[in-house]
């Protein structure tokens, strides 16, 4: 296969905004309030094991503050720079489906109202989702972009099990191909290096994921994270723990690419936590930095995004 030097090996995210929107589009992340079932005692407390909400949430992002003073804090932080683009309401904290419908739909048609948002973008598990949400979602995507975004994390149930999320990779795909059904977008989430999950199972998780009918693929390495009672475990027995080095990550992802459904968009490959809340592994790396040196990697390999794919 013939590339153009600058030209990605793999469906990047910008390109798939571009395609869907003709021009840029930006994310802007919401606190609707929400809470999770694993937390609130209906499935489980205390949350996932690798999980702290503050980690992740922008300074903008608070639900004291009301959905619409947040999109309003977004577009100002993100209007610096780009003066044209369309904004989408992310809501990201917590479960953005474990609500009553009359709860949803205040909270995400408040989104909608505001003039600068061309859609929404819903992160939830793949176990609170119901056919009366996704009927509902199916009506608000005839008229707006909506992507419903599940964390999956892995495939592998023992390894869900050990890190308290509370579902099977069963969940995922009923969620997955009931939101498909439905027209609507679809992103997934996967966690790589979650204790007790081997190279091949990664790998195997990757691939039965994008055979399933998503359109983007979010991944980034593990990171022990402050508050957790991962962070806990950590503390207590470091060497229990399989944590990447930056270059054996790259050399993974390489791999996925290499075996993953060809037409999936690739959001994310890393994530950096706060340096307030990370204890490991400190890599220091933002994302487009590790971008660039995975599209250096494919190109010395002279490989692209489902070359290996049986």
């Amino acid at each position: 296969m013939m590339f153009e030097r600058e030209q990605k090996r793999y469906n990047d995210y910008p390109t798939y905004f571009r395609t869907f929107f003709g021009g840029r589009v930006q994310k802007l992340s919401i606190d609707g309030g929400f809470t999770c079932p694993n937390r609130d005692g209906s499935k489980g407390t205390g949350g996932c094991s690798f999980c702290n909400n503050n980690s992740f949430n922008p300074d903008y992002c608070r639900a004291v503050e009301g959905i619409t003073r947040q999109i309003e804090e977004g577009v100002k932080f993100f209007g610096r720079k780009y003066k044209d683009q369309k904004y989408l309401a992310y809501f990201q904290a917590y479960s953005n489906t474990y609500a009553p419908l009359d709860v949803l739909k205040q909270r995400y048609e408040e989104a909608l109202a505001h003039p600068m948002i061309a859609g929404l973008v819903i992160g939830t598990r793949p176990d609170v989702v119901n056919d009366e949400v996704l009927d509902y979602l199916e009506e608000i995507a005839r008229h707006h972009y909506v992507c419903v975004e599940y964390g999956v994390e892995s495939a592998n149930d023992e390894v869900l099990r050990q890190v308290n999320r509370g579902h099977d990779f069963a969940a995922s795909e009923w969620a997955i191909r009931a939101t498909a059904n439905r027209g609507i977008a679809i992103g997934a989430h996967l966690i790589f290096g979650l204790p007790g999950e081997s190279r091949e199972s990664m790998l195997e998780g990757a691939v039965r994921l994008s055979e399933l009918p998503i359109q983007v693929l979010k991944l980034h390495q593990l990171q022990i994270v402050k508050g957790t009672r991962m962070a806990e475990e950590y503390a207590e027995n470091p060497s229990s723990f399989r944590l990447y080095t930056l270059e054996e990550y790259l050399d993974f992802v390489v791999e996925v690419i290499e075996r993953i459904r060809p037409d999936v968009y690739l959001e994310r490959f890393v994530n950096q936590s706060p340096p307030e809340y990370l204890v490991a592994p400190q890599w220091g790396v933002k994302n487009f930095e590790f971008t660039a040196k995975l599209d250096k990697r494919l190109r010395v390999l002279d490989t692209w995004q489902g070359k290996r794919k049986d």
